[in-house]
């Protein structure tokens, strides 16, 4: 039981590691890093897995998602972009090789990536949010 715990402390701690790096650079996708991450120390510690929750990587990237509240499209596209490229690296590498039979599973692999990314709930900002509540608000007539 303690080798499962320290197994999943360390796979939660690779998953930060790569997920912070993926917030900064735009080439790592920072999202599902995180998510194995949270995974990983909510299996590990319900210390560490209160502290994740706790940090602003998970606030700013996860949050929402976990709550079932959706992504933003910002995040959305960033996210398609970057596996889009990844996999078109990928797809070209084999291609030149003539690994035809691997490229067809990465090209399905990337389809449903895209079609999952385009289902999730889309989240609003709250800044939208309050610049429609002003929209549909009546202006006040002012009697002369």
């Amino acid at each position: 039981m303690k080798v499962k715990k320290i197994v999943f402390i360390v796979l939660g701690c690779i998953g930060l590691a790569l997920g912070a790096v993926g917030a900064v650079l735009p080439m790592l996708p920072a999202f599902p890093f995180l998510l194995v991450a949270l995974i990983c120390f909510g299996k590990s510690s319900e210390r560490l897995h209160k502290w994740f929750v706790g940090t602003k990587l998970y606030k700013n990237n996860l949050e929402s998602f976990v709550k079932g509240q959706g992504m933003t499209w910002k995040t959305k596209i960033k996210i398609m972009i970057t596996v889009t490229l990844l996999m078109t690296f990928g797809f070209v590498m084999m291609f030149l090789k003539e690994l035809y039979i691997p490229c067809g599973i990465l090209a399905g692999v990337w389809l449903f990536h895209i079609i999952y990314f385009c289902c999730v709930k889309t989240l609003r900002k709250k800044n939208d949010a309050t610049t429609e509540e002003k929209d549909t608000q009546k202006p006040v007539e002012e009697n002369p």
